[in-house]
Parts: C-alpha cells; sequence; structure tokens
C-alpha cells in the first residue's frame, strides 16, 4: 500500500528519528532539530567520513580528513597572520576548484561570513562585490586576482600568478599536519555566515545575509527529501541511506544550488563531489563513466545539453540514478526527454532561492512523473502562501505571489534595509514568483512577476508559452518576452534557439500553438538566434539583455 505525503512526514519526523523537527520559540518557526547548528559542528561531522573522497578535480581527489586538515589550517592562518575575527568578511573569488570548498570552511570556522563572489564577473562587478562586502581578506584564483588586484584588499592567491602583494595560496597554507585544529571561535545559529550575491539581472546585485542556522538547516532540507521520495515510492529508507551519492555538480559553488544544494549535502551526507571547471555536456559524459557519477545537480539545461550531445550513446552511464534540477523553470518536455533517453532514472525538480538557501520546495519521484508541471510540496520545516497584491491569503488554485518562512529563509540583504523591509514582512519572504497551490499542497511556479507579459490587460505567463513552444521538435530552447506596443501596452514575442539540423518558420510555430494556448498567447514576434540564450549561473534566462540586444531597450 502506497503512503499519503503525510504518512511519511510522520514517519520520518517523529520523535528520535534523523528528521525530527522543533519550534524556534513561539516564532512558529520550525527546524531540523538535529541539523548541525553551525558550519564547525558541520565541519567536525565530516571528519568522521575520514578517507572517504570527498572531492575530485580532474586528477585531483581530496578525503574528508584532507579537507578539514586543510580548512583548519587555513582558518588558523586568516585568525593568526590576516587577523580575521569574528563578523570579518572574507570573500572567495574563483573557479570550482577544491580551494573554493577548502577557503569557503575556512572563512566560517575563523568566525568570519564567507562572501562568494561571482566568477563570472567584469572587473568592475568584482570590485562592487568586494567594496559592498567590506571584505578583509580576499582568496582568488589566477585570473580573478589579475581582476581584484586594483582594489587593495590583501589577497591569497590559488593557480595562478599571485600580483604585487599578494600571497600564493601554498605559502600561506604552509605545512598542513594531522594535528591540524580549528580556531577557538564560538559561533551560534543566528550569526551571520554567508553573503551570496543574487543575480543583479536589474541593478546591482543585493548581498544576500545568510546565518550558521540557513547553512546548516539545508542539507537536512536536501537529505529529507532523498529520503521522503524513496519511502514514497515503497523502497527501505535504511537501505536507501547506505548507498553513497557521487554527485557531479554541473553549476558554479558561487550559486547557492551549487554550494548548499550540493557541496555542504555532500560533506553532511559523505558523499563525493565531482567538480568542473566549466558546464560542458561531453566532459560531464566522461566523468559520470569514468567516476561512476550517481547522480548530476545543476540547472535543466545541463540536463537538456546532455542528452542533445552527439556522443550521448557512447558513454556508459550505468551508474547513473538521479537527475536533480532547480534553479529555472523546467519545461515539462525535459521530462519526456528524460524518460526517452535515461529510462528508469529518477528526476527530481525543485525550487529555492538565494534567498532561501537553496532548496525548499523539491518534487521527486512518482510525484514528478505525475505533476511534472509541479515543483513539489514544501519542505516540513517550510510553510508557503500565496497572497494578493495587498498581502491577503488567495485560496487554491488561485495565483498571486508566493511567500515563503522556514529556518532556510535568510536574514535579509547586506547592508540594504528598505530592501529587506520590502522583501521580509512579517517573517514571511516575499519571493517575487506568481504561483499557485493546489488543493493537495502542491505548488506550481506560473512566471516570474516582472516577466509576465500584460497585453490589452490580460496576463500572459511567459513560461507557459515558454512550456508550450519545447513541445516543437525543432525548438532547443526559448525565452519569451514582451514586446512595448502602443495600443495593447505590450505584445508577445519569442526568442527560438533551433535544435541542431532542425528548421521551421514563424508561421509555423504560429500555427503548433494554435488550439494549445489561446490565441492572445500566441507569439506576434519570433526570432531565431543560432547562438545560445544568455543565462546567469544559476540557469536563469537573462530575458533583461536579450531585450536590450533585440529591442534596444532595458
Amino acid at each position: 500500500m502506497s503512503l499519503s505525503h503525510a504518512q511519511v512526514q510522520a514517519q520520518l519526523t517523529g520523535p528520535g528519528q534523523l528528521f525530527e523537527i522543533e519550534e524556534i520559540g513561539d516564532t512558529g518557526v520550525r527546524t531540523w532539530k538535529h541539523a548541525p547548528a553551525h558550519f564547525r559542528a558541520l565541519l567536525e561531522m565530516s571528519r568522521f567520513h575520514g578517507d572517504k573522497v570527498f572531492l575530485v578535480y580532474e586528477d585531483e581527489h581530496l578525503t574528508f580528513e584532507d579537507h578539514f586538515r586543510r580548512a583548519a589550517t587555513l582558518a588558523t592562518r586568516l585568525v593568526e597572520e590576516y587577523g580575521v575575527t569574528k563578523g570579518d568578511r572574507v570573500a572567495v573569488a574563483m573557479r570550482n576548484y577544491p580551494e573554493w570548498v577548502v577557503s569557503f570552511s575556512a572563512a566560517l570556522v575563523a568566525g568570519a561570513v564567507a562572501v562568494p563572489l561571482n566568477a563570472w564577473w567584469t572587473e568592475t562587478e568584482l570590485a562592487y562585490g568586494v567594496r559592498d562586502s567590506g571584505a578583509k581578506v580576499l582568496i582568488a584564483d589566477g585570473e580573478r586576482a589579475a581582476r581584484l588586484a586594483a582594489t587593495g584588499v590583501p589577497m591569497i592567491v590559488t593557480r595562478g600568478a599571485a600580483p604585487a602583494g599578494a600571497r600564493a595560496f601554498d605559502e600561506v597554507m604552509g605545512e598542513v599536519t594531522a594535528d591540524a585544529k580549528l580556531p577557538d571561535v564560538e559561533l551560534a545559529p543566528h550569526d551571520p555566515a554567508t553573503i551570496f550575491y543574487t543575480s543583479g539581472t536589474t541593478g546591482s546585485p543585493k548581498g544576500a545575509l545568510g546565518s550558521h542556522r540557513n547553512l546548516g538547516q539545508s542539507p537536512m532540507t536536501i537529505a529529507y527529501g532523498l529520503m521522503r521520495a524513496t519511502v514514497l515510492a515503497g523502497q527501505d529508507a535504511g537501505a536507501a541511506a547506505g548507498v553513497r551519492r557521487v554527485s557531479l555538480l554541473t553549476v558554479p559553488l558561487f550559486h547557492v544550488t551549487g554550494c548548499f544544494s550540493a557541496m555542504t549535502s555532500t560533506m553532511f551526507g559523505g558523499g563525493c563531489l565531482v567538480l568542473m571547471y566549466k558546464w560542458d555536456p561531453e566532459q560531464a559524459l566522461r566523468l559520470i563513466e569514468r567516476e561512476r557519477v550517481t547522480a548530476m545537480v545543476g540547472v535543466p539545461t545541463n540536463a537538456w545539453q546532455l542528452m542533445s550531445h552527439p556522443d550521448f550513446g557512447k558513454y556508459d552511464l550505468s551508474s547513473l540514478t538521479t537527475l536533480g534540477y532547480g534553479g529555472a523553470p523546467a519545461p515539462p518536455k525535459l521530462l519526456e526527454r528524460i524518460a526517452t533517453n535515461l529510462p528508469n532514472r529518477a528526476p527530481s525538480n525543485g525550487y529555492g532561492m538565494t534567498e532561501t538557501s537553496a532548496l525548499a520546495i523539491g518534487n521527486g519521484g512518482a510525484d514528478y512523473l505525475a505533476r511534472p508541471e509541479s515543483i513539489g510540496v514544501p519542505s516540513p520545516v517550510v510553510d508557503v502562501r500565496v497572497v494578493d497584491p495587498a498581502g491577503a491569503d488567495l485560496p487554491s488554485g488561485e495565483v498571486g505571489e508566493l511567500c515563503v518562512r522556514g529556518p532556510n529563509v535568510i536574514l535579509g540583504y547586506w547592508n540594504k534595509p528598505e530592501a529587506t523591509a520590502r522583501t521580509f514582512v512579517d517573517g514571511w519572504l516575499h519571493t517575487g514568483d506568481l504561483a499557485k497551490i493546489d488543493e493537495e499542497g502542491f505548488v506550481y511556479i506560473v512566471d516570474r512577476a516582472k516577466d509576465m507579459v500584460i497585453r490589452g490587460g490580460e496576463n500572459v505567463y511567459c513560461a507557459e508559452v515558454e512550456a508550450a513552444l519545447f513541445e516543437h521538435p525543432a525548438v532547443d530552447d526559448v525565452a519569451v518576452i514582451g514586446v512595448p506596443h502602443e495600443e495593447l501596452g505590450e505584445e508577445v514575442g519569442a526568442v527560438i534557439r533551433l535544435a541542431p539540423g532542425a528548421s521551421v518558420t514563424a508561421e509555423e510555430l504560429r500555427t503548433f500553438l494554435s488550439g494549445r494556448i489561446a490565441k492572445f498567447k500566441i507569439p506576434v514576434h519570433v526570432w531565431f538566434r543560432d547562438a545560445e540564450l544568455p543565462r546567469n549561473p544559476g540557469g536563469k534566462i537573462l530575458k533583461t539583455h536579450l531585450r536590450r540586444e533585440i529591442l534596444g531597450n532595458p
């Protein structure tokens, strides 16, 4: 007999269970009782995994014990040689190297606030992140170090030349010994831990200030989602927990998906994380075969491009059992492609933001197969509601703004009290996403409020039009945007990248959409594009860039 979500939740979260829940005072916010209270506790727990391989980068392998010793050593150097004290900011600017993880860990156990900077940023943008965060120390790779040299902030450089005045990472580390100890810094769940900068598709990026509680709760949320899907499928939870997870990370560590959904979760669960310098589908295929990868963590585009690669059938992907993605809408067509190209795999989708420390709502296993258009149900420690513009709750099935509350919601925006007050209201995060919730509690993201096209007073949800266009076999990628119109306000436009070797006309696409979506939603303007659509590191299409490129306006 299959169990309901409520039955599974009761089974997994009961007293004495790993996923037991408790409330924080009288706030109404629930937490995972047995989650690490802060990052130091998480790092110390990870040491018990000992000589198991934690990180793989090309031909390099770093065990959990190696990582602990290096993080402890670097943390000590930060405290003793750079004067880092509790609350200081330490910025990390580099590609997905093992040193990124070591630096992030070291900053946190030194009591500092870790500030992962976007490695894709320009010199000006990187300088903004350093200046805005007030970083006391910078740890960068050679490429980023060259861009950061003018900041004047003390810098530690790995994998490249150190600019004048900076020190090499290995020199700072010195000898890493077996008796390396963590600095004596007292940490608490409410202490600030991280500043992750939001995408910044419009205006300057905002620094999302996360706490040690946010950081410790996140891997428990990931683990619960995996266990819930296992139990709902009728499988033994204990047996599933004993299977070691080898995850291929396809997105940057400076993004919350990479850091929280993948890295800290791997640290917590004792798995292995395979790093990539940058996303490359052919390299991903090679790594899955070589490292016997069991799970791929990224955004929907990664799964789509993996299966589209011409050499897809040449590699042994039998170890791959799970395809997890989030961070951007997943076209319903993706599930069909997975079923065809990677049968008997367990795809899962999730919803989270920088402001929710990654995953907040998840959809996996049989639930995802039954409702591929849904992002699933909230984690047991997360509350959700959908509200109208006045902030009043809306009934099931009605579209409004999604609001989220839980121990994963960040403290606010760094040095931006007005933005914090607008977004975090009475303990609830206003996400800016338009959503609806059905009677069984499944959440459906309809669109970003800012991306919605309003045509003659009618709301056109871009995600709906994009999903319909993805149904056409010639369409490989698509973005729907609003096009200014004097009479209607806006018309619907679509930017399309065709599949290799495919051809289709705009009129043929309109004919295809006729009957699938309402006439007023069918794109009036269609642009075909050879290059990949521009995306931010989180996998979201940069529609602002497309509007500027095509229409000449933001």
